[in-house]
C-alpha cells in the first residue's frame, strides 16, 4: 500500500524508561559492531529512540548518539520548545540549539570530536544532509544504521504489541462498518473520503492510506480511488490503515462484493483465502520468512494462479507502516517472538478484477497471533 507521509502530533504514551532503555540499547549496539556513533534525523528511528516526531526541514535536527558518552539532540534554535515538549524533555537528554547563522554540521562534527572514525547515519536522512555530513566529516566512514535500529525495532515489545492489537482492532471497526459506504452509485472517491473520516473516528490520530479498487481497478494493487462508479457485481478491494495516538500502525485489507461477483472472480477468490489462512498457520519461532512467504504462494501456484500474485507476502509494521522483517522469497531471517507483519497475498486478472487479504500477525512464543479478527471470507454486500 501507498503511504502518504504526515507529521504526527506528540499526543502519546510518554513513557522516559523505555525510550533510556532504546538509547542505551542502541549506543551498546553500535559499540558492538564498531561504529563510534548513529546520527539520526527526523524519521521513525528518531520516534523509536527519543519519542520525537521532529518535522522534516531543511534545517538539521540531528540526534548525536555516541557509542561511548552521553547522547544529545542538535535542534535549531525556534524548534526547541518542541522538542522539550516530546519525551525528549522528561528523558534528561541534552538539547543543542543552532541558530540561522550557524553551521550545524560543523557542530555535529566537534560533537564528534576527532577521534571518531566510523558513523553510521539513519537509512532516511534526506541526500542533502548525507552530503552535507560527508563534507563536514571528510575523514569518517559513513554507513548505514539500519543494521542497528532494524534489530531493535522488528523485535516488538509486550507493550508494542498491545499498541499493534489496539490500531488492528480499531481499523476491524472501520471494515465493520463497510456496508455503510460501499454502495452502487458511489464513486471510489467518495467511499475513500467516508473512510478516511471513520478511520479517525475510530480511534486513530490520523489516517495514512485508504484504497478503493472497484471492478477492474481491483488488478492494480495500488489503484488510488478515482470517479469510477460503482456497479452491481463488483468485487472490491479495501486496503486501508492510520496511526493510533500510541503511534503504532494499523493495515488491513479486505476485499468485498457489492451484489452477486463474476464466477471467474469466485472461482479464485478461495484459492486466495486458503493461501492467507495457509501462510497465517506457517508463523512460528524459527520459520523463516521466505518459508512463510512460500506457504501463501505454493497454494496460489497449484491453483493455476501464480503469476497473478505479483508482490510479497508481507512487510513488518510499527512505527511506521512497511518496515523489517519482509516477508519474501529469498529472506532467510528466522522468525521470533515479538515480530510483528503483514499476511497479505492477492490475486490480480489485468483488466478484470482481483483480491487481497491482509491480516497483521505477531509471532509468539509458540505461534502465532492474529491481531486482525475480520471474516476473512468474502463479504457480499446489498446492491440496492
Amino acid at each position: 500500500m501507498r503511504v502518504v507521509t504526515q507529521t504526527p502530533s506528540q499526543s502519546q504514551v510518554r513513557d522516559s524508561a523505555t525510550y533510556s532503555e532504546r538509547l542505551a540499547a542502541a549506543a551498546r549496539a553500535a559499540g558492538d559492531i564498531g561504529f563510534d556513533a548513529l546520527l539520526v534525523t527526523p524519521s521513525a528511528d528518531l520516534a523509536y529512540l527519543t519519542g520525537y516526531h521532529a518535522p522534516a526541514l531543511e534545517r538539521l535536527t540531528c540526534l548525536v548518539l555516541l557509542s561511548r558518552g552521553e547522547p544529545l539532540l542538535l535542534v535549531p534554535a525556534l524548534e526547541r520548545l518542541a522538542a522539550l515538549d516530546s519525551p525528549v524533555g522528561e528523558l534528561g537528554l541534552a538539547v543543542q540549539t543552532w541558530t540561522e547563522t550557524d553551521d550545524p554540521y560543523g557542530m555535529v562534527a566537534g560533537l564528534l570530536g576527532p577521534d571518531v572514525a566510523r558513523v553510521a547515519i539513519d537509512n532516511r536522512m534526506w541526500a542533502e544532509k548525507v552530503l552535507a555530513l560527508r563534507a563536514a566529516l571528510p575523514g569518517v566512514d559513513q554507513v548505514l544504521a539500519g543494521q542497528v535500529l532494524r534489530e531493535l525495532r522488528m523485535r516488538k515489545s509486550p507493550a508494542e504489541v498491545a499498541a499493534l492489537r489496539d490500531a488492528a482492532q480499531a481499523i476491524d471497526r472501520v471494515h465493520a462498518r463497510m456496508g455503510e459506504w460501499l454502495r452502487v452509485g458511489r464513486t471510489e472517491r467518495e467511499v475513500a473520503a467516508d473512510i478516511a473520516d471513520a478511520i479517525v473516528h475510530e480511534g486513530h490520530e490520523r489516517t495514512d492510506f485508504v484504497i478503493v479498487a472497484t471492478g477492474a481497478s481491483g488488478s492494480s494493487p495500488h489503484h488510488e480511488p478515482t470517479d469510477r462508479v460503482v456497479v452491481e457485481g463488483d468485487p472490491v478491494v479495501v486496503d486501508i490503515g492510520g496511526t493510533t495516538h500510541s503511534g503504532y500502525c494499523s493495515d488491513s485489507t479486505r476485499t468485498y462484493a457489492v451484489g452477486a461477483p463474476p464466477e471467474d472472480f469466485l472461482a479464485y477468490y478461495d484459492v486466495l483465502l486458503q493461501a492467507q489462512i495457509a501462510a497465517c498457520d506457517a508463523v512460528r519461532p524459527g520459520v523463516s520468512c521466505a518459508q512463510v512467504d512460500a506457504a501463501a504462494r505454493d497454494v496460489i501456484d497449484a491453483a493455476g494462479y501464480g503469476a497473478e500474485f505479483m508482490h510479497r507476502t508481507g512487510h513488518g509494521i510499527g512505527q511506521e507502516t512497511h518496515e523489517d522483517p519482509y516477508i519474501v522469497a529469498g529472506n532467510e531471517l528466522a522468525l521470533e517472538p515479538g515480530m510483528a507483519f503483514s499476511i497479505e497475498p492477492g490475486i490480480y486478472l489485468d483488466g478484470r478484477h482481483g483480491a487481497r487479504i491482509e491480516d497483521i500477525v505477531v509471532c509468539t512464543a509458540d505461534g502465532v497471533e492474529r491481531l486482525n479478527q475480520r471474516p476473512r471470507e468474502l463479504v457480499v454486500l446489498d446492491a440496492s
